[in-house]
């Protein structure tokens, strides 16, 4: 029995010891430092034809946004009222955005008021921030407190340095809008809190016209991980 220990053992640190080198392996190769940018008219010009090539006049038309988030989560958000129903498991939160303390959680159907309620909130409007990013987030960079600034890559390609200063779950993070020839968001690159490696990229795929004619992302790709909203649904 102590043989068998003796070997799970090293099976263990084994795969402890791969996993440490693949992660160095992807810090050396991706690890990149934030890009110096140049605040002004240029940025925001490249901003406003970003959220524009998308039709930011049906973005702001548009009250209703329903998808799901990697098969995990669900959402519908009612953008002029400021609320915006999140379920996962078996939790319901409706979830007030302009006072969360009057925000209702759910619990197998069943109105919730136990001491887990404000736990249920807080985890809600985290959910609400990150998967509503990967939805609209070329909209907002001109949100409060946001940073924009012009960075002009080795090949003569423009890029887009946007800083959330403020708001959010974690603000002070970066990303580094991409575009094609026409001026169309492809993809970005993060330098967030949550993710150790600085500078990946995440493309941003799978454009969908919706009901209101707002232009939508439907997959992002971040190395081997895939984010994928389904089941989208907008209206006026």
């Amino acid at each position: 029995m102590k043989k068998v220990f003796t070997i799970l053992g090293r099976i263990i640190l084994g795969i402890g010891a791969s996993i440490l080198v693949f992660v160095a392996l992807l810090y050396m190769a991706f690890n990149q430092k934030l890009p110096s940018g140049k605040i002004g008219d240029e940025a925001d010009k490249l901003a406003i034809q970003m959220r524009n090539s998308l039709n930011y006049e049906a973005y702001l038309n548009t009250n209703y946004l329903a998808w799901t988030f990697k098969n995990k989560r669900q959402y519908e958000w009612f953008k002029k009222e400021g609320s915006c129903i999140v379920v996962w498991e078996k939790i319901k939160v409706d979830l007030d955005l302009k006072n969360t303390s009057k925000s209702k959680v759910f619990l197998n159907g069943n109105a919730y008021s136990g001491e887990k309620k404000q736990e249920h909130i807080k985890k809600a409007l985290a959910y609400f921030n990150n998967d509503s990013f990967w939805l609209v987030a070329p909209f907002k960079a001109f949100d409060k407190g946001v940073e924009r600034r012009l960075v002009e890559l080795n090949n003569d390609e423009k890029a887009l340095l946007v800083t959330y200063t403020s708001g959010g779950t974690t603000p002070g993070d970066s990303y580094l809008w991409r575009f094609d020839e026409k001026g169309f968001p492809k993809s970005f690159q993060m330098w967030v809190d949550l993710i150790p490696i600085k500078g990946l990229e995440a493309s941003w795929e799978n454009w969908i016209t919706t009901k209101s004619e707002v232009k939508l992302a439907t997959h992002h790709q971040i190395l081997f991980y895939k984010v994928q909203l389904t089941g989208l649904n907008t209206s006026e």
